[in-house]
């Protein structure tokens, strides 16, 4: 249990850094210039690192934990691009998301 919450917790912390990171790059690319922009990329590019050596220390098989990191990363984009750009999905995206949700806990929790 205990290792399924760690597991979890990282998830949700290393997908919140993609997220970000992601929307980072987005706005240094198109809303900003001169150091300002140079700044926030590279901000951009370190929640992006951090994220990709934080994925690697959940104590899954790489194969298993990434049907899971999927449905996560699903769900807190939508969060992200909510709180970041003020959007909200649209039915084709919830739709989407819920096959998306659905075939990562297939691919993370379907007996081996």
């Amino acid at each position: 249990m205990l290792n399924s919450l760690l597991t979890f917790g990282i998830l949700v912390v290393a997908t919140t850094m993609e997220s970000f990171g992601d929307a980072t790059i987005r706005i240094g690319l198109f809303n900003r210039s001169g150091a300002t922009q140079a700044a926030t990329l590279l901000g951009g590019g370190l929640l992006l690192f951090g994220y990709g050596a934080l994925l690697n220390f959940a104590p899954v098989p790489f194969e298993r934990v990434v049907g899971l990191y999927i449905a996560t990363l699903f769900c807190v984009w939508q969060v992200v691009s909510f709180v970041t750009f003020r959007t909200l999905p649209g039915a084709p995206i919830v739709v989407g998301g819920l096959l998306i949700v659905a075939g990562g806990l297939v691919v993370t929790f379907w007996p081996r």
